[in-house]
């Protein structure tokens, strides 16, 4: 049944509305990095004219020519919605694409590696962990790179990880590093593009599983080591919550955290 003349009109209202509030929003982001439409269009290979257009509300932006956009003045998607408006990212570049991806997030000694690899085998998917990916392909530990480069370029890093890994892969099991959650980009990302699970774990369990696996730099010089691990947990927890799913870990075999694990990626794979 067609909808009425007068809610067809309000919804081409609504959308209006909402294009020149996008249009409004990368005009100003592109005000602030001192950037001519000619250097924005150059960068995100569309038209000048198309361009002025877009900032002006009057054409509605494809997925990628936005998703390029956004990229060109380094920003997420997300980021050019109006305030309080996020909601209707979904209006234009449609609904979240997590497809049979799921990624572990949660600290050192939560389980990823060791459940990600069973989980990947249950369900037949690769099992790819992004901070080895990283080191392959930069020729250093992680802990070099942050030294060197420090935390932003290691973000990009991960970023464009997991960039490839969605792009290459519908089906997956992606181990991240404890602190994607403190960069709100990447976390975003990551939880627009994947099933998130939150592995869960007691402070102590954390610590008494790294030490066994040989890595003693927690405790190495630093007596308030524990507090801090507790501090880290505190502070990451709400963020941690956002993840669509949880398993604790605590005080439970493998083979059990696997299938509670395998129960959760079948749950939300269902709601796709």
């Amino acid at each position: 049944m067609p909808r009425p003349a007068k809610a067809e009109k309000a919804a081409r209202a609504e959308n209006t509305a909402l294009l020149i509030e996008i249009g409004s929003r990368v005009r100003n982001e592109r005000a602030k990095r001192g950037a001519t439409r000619k250097m924005l269009a150059a960068q995100c290979q569309t038209s000048e004219r198309y361009l002025a257009q877009i900032e002006l509300g009057e054409a509605n932006p494809s997925v990628l020519v936005l998703d390029s956009i956004a990229r060109a003045l380094d920003l997420d998607p997300v980021e050019l919605m109006p305030a309080g408006r996020n909601r209707d990212i979904h209006r234009v570049l449609g609904a979240p694409q997590r497809a049979r991806r799921i990624a572990l997030i949660g600290l050192r000694g939560a389980g990823k590696s060791t459940l990600g690899a069973a989980l990947a085998k249950q369900i037949d998917a690769p099992f790819i962990e992004i901070d080895k990916m990283i080191e392959r392909e930069h020729g250093a530990p992680v802990a070099t790179l942050f030294e060197v480069y420090g935390q932003g370029t290691f973000r990009r890093y991960e970023r464009e990880c997991l960039e490839r890994i969605v792009a290459k892969h519908d089906s997956a099991v992606i181990a991240t590093a404890g602190g994607i959650v403190a960069d709100e980009r990447n976390f975003a990302q990551l939880l627009d593009q994947t099933h998130v699970v939150w592995l869960q774990a007691l402070p102590a369990e954390h610590m008494r599983r790294v030490m066994e696996q040989g890595d003693f730099r927690p405790m190495a010089h630093n007596r308030d080591a524990m507090n801090d691990l507790v501090a880290i947990l505190d502070a990451r927890a709400a963020e941690y919550g956002r993840s669509h799913a949880k398993v604790d870990t605590s005080g439970k075999s493998v083979e059990g955290c696997v299938k509670e694990l395998v129960e959760a990626a079948e749950g939300l794979f269902g709601k796709n």
